[in-house]
């Protein structure tokens, strides 16, 4: 009995068994967050970009402020902690340094505010209606066409059927 007690001592101790990883029928395929649908095969970090105004700087602050793990796969999250993602991004301009935020100073209120979603392509709209109503220099070149921030127009930007130079006949 004293050699079987010796020979259970010194067998190696066991491994510890691996955690299986989740069925693939658990993971939701689509997570829909600020009225976008994102694919739930992504980690977060890499799934909010889908957003509209969301980079990835910014989407590891949401993740981290949310309380998520980036690396985590969006699809095998819980619904609370997607509303509490969808939360943290409503709340971007809290939690992110202001020179991270697309629209400083904003010319209407003042304030410094992280634009997403369709709001981007209105308040754009918006800004080049200002400056065309105010008959600013920029607006001028946008309302005829032409390009707006100094480059050459002699030789580059042209339209047409044509480009270069016509015989005489």
């Amino acid at each position: 009995m004293a050699k079987k007690q010796a020979k259970e001592t010194t067998q190696a101790p066991q491994k510890p068994v691996a955690q299986e990883a989740p069925v693939e029928d658990d993971i939701k395929h689509l997570v829909r967050i600020m009225n976008t649908d994102l694919k739930g095969a992504h980690q977060v970090q890499y799934a909010l970009t889908g957003i509209d105004g969301i980079g990835l700087r910014i989407s590891k602050i949401i993740a981290k402020d949310a309380g998520i793990e980036p690396t985590a796969v969006i699809g095998y999250l819980s619904d609370e902690e997607i509303a509490k993602l969808d939360a943290a991004i409503t709340g971007i301009e809290k939690s992110a340094p202001t020179w991270m935020l697309n629209r400083q100073k904003d010319l209407i209120s003042g304030e410094n505010k992280h634009l997403l979603g369709v709001d981007i392509d209105l308040t754009f709209k918006e800004d080049i209606n200002n400056l065309k109503k105010v008959r600013a220099y920029r607006g001028l070149r946008h309302e005829r066409g032409l390009k707006v921030r100094g480059q050459r127009t002699k030789s580059t930007g042209r339209r047409g059927s044509i480009v270069g130079v016509k015989k005489k006949k």
